[in-house]
């Protein structure tokens, strides 16, 4: 009874805490995009990007636009490269420039001008960068800075390079970096690049265009399939949660936790079917309102099929969910990404964020996230979205949502927010 009462008394001082990051970031903030890739991988440079009044003031300072031009004459110079690794040697931020850009724009950032603005009205309040949240907003717009710098160039070793991802199994390079026609594949990509951003005064345009490029000739628009998905796969379902009555359910959502098949061919998984099962009975006992399935095209490697969406189909045509009642989410690639995306959605959704949601699976993949997820998401997140609560059955636990779900994973691009 005593570590039921220490367990409840630790959620809730974990929810309080939280209050004061509610203070800054808003779940009514909507995310501002023309490229999905770009806004949820580099909010900052998306953002500056979109705002006349930011660049203005940025192309106007001479150091920067040196460091713009410094790229440019690079990209220009791999042009007589002869062997692969050549190509980006010169491209990627040196930890110098990302250095002498940081303390410029700590420089140009005044509270009430274009760029202090946009810190105020849009990084802070998106929460893309919430692990600052402790810095002045000056300090968090240069950390904002760092972190896309650092995401731009690991974009570009993975998908130019051909360094390993953190799971190379299923989001490596497309090209055999060894071939000997793979050199050229790089002059290509150099070329078109220069030709796209020759002139630009913009300190990270030449380095971020041939990042996005990068990722967009491997294939890699992951972090942008099916966006948005509030107006087109959730939009019914967006519509049924500002008519629930909350207080009818113990939880605000059931997740189920996806499961590739493996091969190509397949597009639900055995074990997915009977995981949407145990969803779908405790869905129907009344536990919660919704259901929110959760699965990218991760699995096997280039899959054409998305997890969460062949979830959902199964669901509703053969266990009869009524279609307003499945949230999809489908970007995830990782057991800590699921959990995490789905917070986000509990988030923007309106969802009541002091309810806990269950999270269903197989029986040892529940006890593994209860057991040693966090210890997973502490090393590949930098931070835990989550708090566990109880366990409910052999298949179903209980877990919190908390707010540092909505940062950006800065080496992760293919489902980076």
């Amino acid at each position: 009874m005593r570590l039921k009462k220490t367990s409840l008394l630790f959620l809730l001082a974990g929810l309080f805490l939280q209050l004061t990051v509610f203070a800054q970031v808003s779940p009514k903030y909507q995310l501002k995009a023309q490229n999905y890739v770009l806004a949820k991988n580099y909010y900052l440079l998306n953002l500056v990007q979109l705002s006349p009044q930011v660049k203005r003031l940025l192309i106007n300072d001479p150091e920067l636009t040196k460091v713009a031009s410094d790229k440019v004459e690079a990209i220009k110079a791999s042009l007589d490269c002869k062997d692969a690794a050549c190509y980006t040697s010169q491209l990627k931020f040196t930890n110098e420039e990302i250095k002498i850009v940081g303390n410029r724009l700590a420089q140009l950032y005044k509270s009430n001008n274009a760029l202090g603005l946009l810190v105020k009205n849009d990084l802070i309040p998106s929460g893309a960068y919430i692990l600052n949240k402790n810095l002045s907003p000056q300090q968090q717009l240069v950390k904002a800075w760092e972190q896309d710098a650092e995401g731009v160039n690991y974009a570009i070793s993975v998908y130019a390079d051909g360094k390993k991802p953190l799971y190379a199994d299923i989001d490596s390079i497309s090209f055999n970096v060894k071939a000997k026609a793979y050199p050229a594949v790089l002059f290509d990509a150099a070329s078109v690049a220069l030709s796209e951003c020759k002139g630009s005064k913009l300190f990270f345009e030449p380095v971020l265009t041939y990042a996005l490029q990068a990722m967009e000739i491997n294939g890699r628009h992951d972090a942008a399939n099916f966006e948005p998905l509030s107006a087109g796969l959730n939009k019914v379902a967006l519509q049924n949660i500002k008519q629930t009555n909350w207080s009818k359910y113990k939880y605000s959502a059931i997740l189920i936790l996806g499961a590739g098949p493996g091969d190509l061919l397949t597009s639900i998984s055995a074990t997915g079917m009977l995981r949407c099962r145990m969803g779908a009975a405790r869905y129907f006992a009344g536990l919660a309102p919704f259901i929110i399935v959760s699965g990218g095209m991760a699995h096997p490697y280039k899959t054409k099929y998305c997890e969460a969406v062949e979830m959902k189909k199964f669901l509703v045509e053969n266990l009869h969910v009524p279609a307003k009642a499945v949230i999809v989410e489908t970007q995830a690639r990782h057991t800590t990404t699921n959990v995490r995306n789905a917070v986000r959605l509990i988030y923007h959704y309106g969802m009541p964020f002091n309810k806990a949601f269950a999270t269903v699976s197989s029986k040892s993949h529940v006890e593994s996230v209860a057991a040693s997820m966090a210890e997973r998401c502490i090393k590949e997140l930098k931070y835990v979205p989550y708090k566990v609560g109880n366990r409910i059955d052999d298949n179903a636990l209980e877990l919190y949502p908390l707010v540092d779900a909505l940062q950006i994973n800065p080496i992760e691009p293919l489902d980076p927010r």
